[in-house]
């Protein structure tokens, strides 16, 4: 519980949006009120309207935060890998650590927003798009710089290959959640490497399925 008073200041306010993340992740972000957050939290409402005084200014906080999330723990440390191939897999495979590690009690919040947004026009619809289509951008962006390294056949699509491997990282929330697949992040994980290794002009440079 966070007492009303301490609602000032940065920390706060990510402590905030922690867990609107969450909610929305279970619950989209139409649902997600300030009235519904500050029950929540045991704050005020009042002490909300302070740091966003409507619920588009703070619905638009909220994807901001989960972008920020999604690119501190899946992002980051991804570009720590060796580049090209090996840093493209570590970019599959903390997405799918993030799912597993059940930060989000609904798994992905793009996921749970995407669906909810995609026929709604408006500033909340573009920025969930915005960071969809850069996670797409950044998959293509090292698919294409392996390819120029060349880790991967020339020949090789890199639009193609992202749009690969979003889908199978994506479908891992729904087999995992709704279907109880427990061998789900398992299966996305041995296929992408697959498809990897299948195109890689030199297989060894990526780890065995």
């Amino acid at each position: 519980m966070i007492d009303g008073r301490l609602l000032r200041g940065e920390r706060t306010r990510g402590t905030v949006l922690d867990a609107a993340v969450r909610l929305a992740s279970v619950e989209g972000l139409e649902g997600l009120s300030l009235a519904r957050l500050a029950q929540t939290l045991g704050v005020s409402k009042s002490g909300l309207f302070a740091h966003w005084p409507d619920k588009r200014s703070l619905q638009l906080a909220i994807v901001e935060h989960a972008r920020r999330q999604w690119i501190e723990q899946i992002v980051e440390p991804a570009l720590g890998a060796p580049r090209g191939l090996p840093r493209l897999l570590a970019l599959h495979e903390l997405r799918l650590d993030f799912y597993a590690s059940e930060r989000l009690p609904g798994g992905c919040f793009f996921q749970a927003v995407g669906s909810e947004f995609d026929d709604r026009p408006g500033p909340v619809r573009d920025a969930v798009a915005a960071a969809i289509d850069d996670w797409m951008d950044l998959l293509a962006g090292l698919a294409g710089r392996a390819v120029a390294l060349g880790q991967l056949r020339p020949e090789t699509d890199p639009r193609q290959l992202a749009f690969e491997i979003e889908a199978l990282g994506a479908v891992v929330v729904v087999h995992t959640r709704l279907l109880q697949h427990e061998r789900s992040r398992e299966h996305a994980r041995r296929a992408v490497l697959d498809r990897l290794r299948t195109l890689a002009t030199d297989p060894s440079i990526l780890p065995e399925a």
